[in-house]
């Protein structure tokens, strides 16, 4: 008769950061002890949890007060996982090396450190030998990092459409449903959590193109950093614009699109019209959603909260086990794939339609001389629309030109744009938005 099999060996694991995020993992971690350590084969203990400041009150998480230590540099000495959820560019980095050096798989939410320099660790976890995971770092308790990287891996994704910021999109569906202005929505954000006391971050673009390139990295095997993508944020977005895109039937959201044509790939962060009829544009409130086109599995969507302490810390435990059991079981799981090494193209050639609102005079002639600048840089006019304008005393007539255009590249709608403004019949361009998802 054989032997009965001893008790595995409990996994050491580390968590650096004890935040919304960290917290609500080493409370999850603990309270669903037994749950995890029947999925992953083996107990998970926790060896410790790095904080930057010790003696605070942390009796809400549930852990051993021992476990907290300042010392982050020992501690990912110590552990076979460690869960890195304190963000920022260092000391992040510089710990996860030390911990892959020592032998740790790192399971990360970090955003930023990926679309900066996520290259360098991809390589550093191949040569030790060791997993990197990272679901929590895009659109939160969403799962689509692993579907982008595993369940679509013998397809070929074309294009990734998305809204992976809580916040701004909190903004703009305020902003379209109750006419509140961007400060005035800017600061319901941060009433309810949803928005940082400096929400610069958010609203300017930085967190979701730092997103847009982990999923252009993933989609297309091309490495993509933070740089390489076109940024511009929601901060101008207008009443008007708001109004522009209720008009058409359309919506404004701040969209992260990845793309692959035959040039090399697109990767831009902007806000953008999009149809009511499309499936992002019911997106409401601080939620998340992911649209991916791929030649053989066609359309899918992606909807779920991607912000918040336990639905972040739900894709972080994801990670955990997966990293776990390949430690129980032996193996690896999938590292960076960046065969393609696609082409990454400006703005200047990525392929959009533009929405455009002029001031212009109301006489003979006018709409001749918008159409020649459009036909001179051979971007081709999908709707023209004129609304009059009631003119002052002693004002010559007015009007409003609301034009959209047909797919072009950004390069010649910028270059339209510019041109419009030095007609003697355009008093004023109004606003200018792109258009997508249609």
């Amino acid at each position: 008769m054989d032997s009965p099999v001893s008790d595995p060996r409990p996994l050491r694991v580390a968590l650096l950061g004890a935040g919304v995020v960290g917290g609500a993992v080493a409370r999850l971690l603990t309270e669903h002890a037994d749950d995890m350590a029947a999925r992953v084969g083996a107990p998970l203990e926790i060896v410790g949890i790095a904080v930057r400041r010790a003696g605070r009150d942390r009796s809400d998480l549930g852990v051993d007060p021992s476990l907290f230590t300042t010392d982050a540099d020992d501690l990912v000495t110590r552990a076979d996982v460690v869960v890195e959820v304190i963000g920022g560019i260092e000391p992040a980095r510089s710990l996860i090396l030390r911990a892959m050096d020592h032998g740790a798989s790192v399971v990360t939410a970090n955003k930023a450190l990926l679309a900066e320099d996520g290259p360098a660790l991809y390589t550093a976890a191949a040569e030790k030998g060791v997993d990197l995971y990272y679901e929590a770092a895009v659109a939160g308790a969403i799962p689509l990092l692993r579907p982008l990287r595993e369940s679509l891996a013998g397809d070929e994704v074309r294009k990734v459409l998305g809204i992976v910021n809580g916040t701004t999109n909190y903004v703009l569906d305020k902003m379209d449903t109750t006419g509140a202005g961007f400060s005035d929505a800017v600061e319901q954000a941060q009433a309810l959590g949803y928005a940082e006391a400096d929400p610069t971050a958010d609203v300017e673009g930085f967190d979701a193109a730092a997103k847009a390139a982990i999923l252009a990295s993933l989609a297309f095997h091309t490495r993509v950093s933070g740089t390489d993508v076109y940024r511009e944020g929601i901060t101008e977005v207008s009443a008007a614009d708001v109004a522009a895109a209720r008009e058409m039937d359309a919506v404004v959201k701040l969209l992260a699109i990845c793309e692959r044509g035959e040039r090399g790939v697109s990767v831009r962060v902007h806000p953008a019209m999009i149809p009511r009829s499309h499936p992002l544009a019911g997106v409401r409130e601080a939620f998340n959603a992911v649209f991916v086109e791929a030649d053989a599995a066609g359309e899918l969507m992606f909807y779920g909260k991607g912000a918040g302490g336990d639905p972040t810390a739900s894709a972080v435990l994801g990670d955990l086990v997966a990293v776990a059991r390949h430690r129980v079981g032996g193996g690896l799981g999938p590292g960076e794939s960046s065969y393609a090494d696609l082409p990454v193209l400006t703005m200047g050639d990525a392929e959009t339609r533009y929405h455009i609102s002029l001031d212009v005079e109301d006489r003979s002639g006018v709409l001749a001389q918008v159409a020649a600048a459009f036909a001179d840089h051979d971007v081709s006019i999908e709707t023209v629309r004129q609304q009059l304008v009631a003119a002052s005393d002693g004002e010559s007539a007015r009007a409003n030109l609301i034009i959209v255009t047909h797919t072009a590249t950004d390069a010649a709608l910028s270059s339209t744009v510019e041109r419009l403004r030095t007609l003697d019949v355009v008093r004023g361009v109004n606003s200018v938005m792109r258009v997508e998802g249609s």
